[in-house]
C-alpha cells in the first residue's frame, strides 16, 4: 500500500548484535543468491563488532562485497544445492558448460564495466574530461572496455553516465571490480582448505567448521589491519590474484576456444 525501496541491503543497527536484512523477498533463484550475499554482510558486521568504531568496516573497499559474493557464489554450486536438499541429484559434466556460461554472463561480463565506471569518473575528477566531453568520454570507455556503442546518435545534452545510480549517488565503483576478483580468490582458498580436488565450480565447503573458523578470523579483523594482512589470514596471499577466476572458468574457456577456432573475435577501438 506504499512505495518502498526494494533494493536489498544489510544493516547493523546497534554496532553490536542487532543485524538485519532489508529487502523485498521473492521465492526465486535470484533472491536465493541475494539472501546469502546479504547475510554475509551481516556476519561480517557481527564478526568485527568488538573492534573500535573506526575499524568497524571491511578490510578495504572491495572486501564487504567480495565476501558476500563469495558465499553467494558457493551457494549456487550444484553440490551445495544437493547438500541442502534443493537438488535431488548433482548434474553430470554435460551440464557444466550451460552453468558456466550463465555464471560468466554475470561475473565475467561485469569486469570491464566495473573497471570503466571509475575510469570515467577519475577522468572527470582530475580535469582530463571537460563537462562538454562527459558523454563522449562515457561512450568511448564503453567501446574500449566492453565493445559496446550507443544504440543511436546521442543528443548534445545527453548524460548517459547519470543513468548509473552510482554516478549521481557518488558511490565508488572500483569496490565491485575488486569484489569480482576477490570472491573467486576466497572461493579457491576455501576449497583448498577443505581438501576439495574436483572442478572449482562444483566445490562446496558447506558445513566445514575449520574453513568457517578461518574465514571468521579474517572477518573479525575488520579494518584494523592493512588489507593484505586480512587477505593473507584467509588465503595465504597478500595481493590480488585473478588466477582463481581463470581456474573457475577453465572448462568454459577450453570449450569456447574450440568453438571460436578460426573466427575473428574482439573489436577495434
Amino acid at each position: 500500500d506504499r512505495e518502498v525501496v526494494c533494493h536489498a541491503s544489510a544493516w547493523d543497527l546497534d554496532n553490536a548484535d542487532d543485524i538485519r536484512i532489508k529487502m523485498c523477498t521473492q521465492v526465486n533463484g535470484d533472491d536465493f543468491y541475494t539472501v546469502h550475499h546479504e547475510l554475509v554482510h551481516n556476519y561480517y558486521q557481527r564478526a568485527y563488532k568488538d573492534q573500535p568504531f573506526l575499524f568497524k568496516n571491511g578490510a578495504n573497499d572491495g572486501f564487504h562485497e567480495a565476501i558476500g559474493d563469495f558465499v553467494g557464489l558457493s551457494a549456487l554450486t550444484p553440490t551445495y544445492l544437493n547438500q541442502i536438499g534443493l537438488l535431488q541429484t548433482v548434474p553430470g559434466e554435460a551440464e557444466d558448460i550451460p552453468f558456466l556460461l550463465k555464471m560468466a554472463l554475470d561475473k565475467i561480463a561485469f569486469l570491464p564495466f566495473g573497471l570503466m565506471v571509475d575510469r570515467w569518473r577519475w577522468g572527470v575528477f582530475n580535469g582530463e574530461t571537460s563537462p562538454a566531453e562527459y558523454n563522449d568520454a562515457w561512450s568511448a570507455n564503453m567501446l574500449r572496455y566492453q565493445g559496446l556503442v550507443p544504440p543511436g546518435p546521442r543528443p548534445a545534452n545527453a548524460f548517459d553516465a547519470g543513468a548509473k545510480y552510482h554516478i549521481p549517488g557518488n558511490t565508488p565503483y572500483t569496490r565491485y571490480f575488486l569484489a569480482h576478483i576477490y570472491q573467486f580468490q576466497f572461493h579457491k582458498a576455501a576449497c583448498e582448505q577443505a581438501g576439495w580436488t574436483g572442478p572449482l565450480h562444483r566445490c562446496s565447503v558447506y558445513g566445514n567448521e575449520e574453513v568457517g573458523a578461518r574465514f571468521n578470523a579474517m572477518m573479525e579483523m575488520g579494518q584494523s589491519r592493512p588489507w593484505p594482512e586480512a587477505m593473507q589470514a584467509f588465503t595465504g596471499q597478500r595481493e590480488n590474484d585473478a588466477s582463481a577466476v581463470a581456474d573457475y572458468f577453465a572448462p568454459l574457456n577450453t570449450w569456447l576456444t574450440a568453438r571460436n577456432r578460426g573466427k575473428d573475435c574482439g573489436w577495434e577501438t
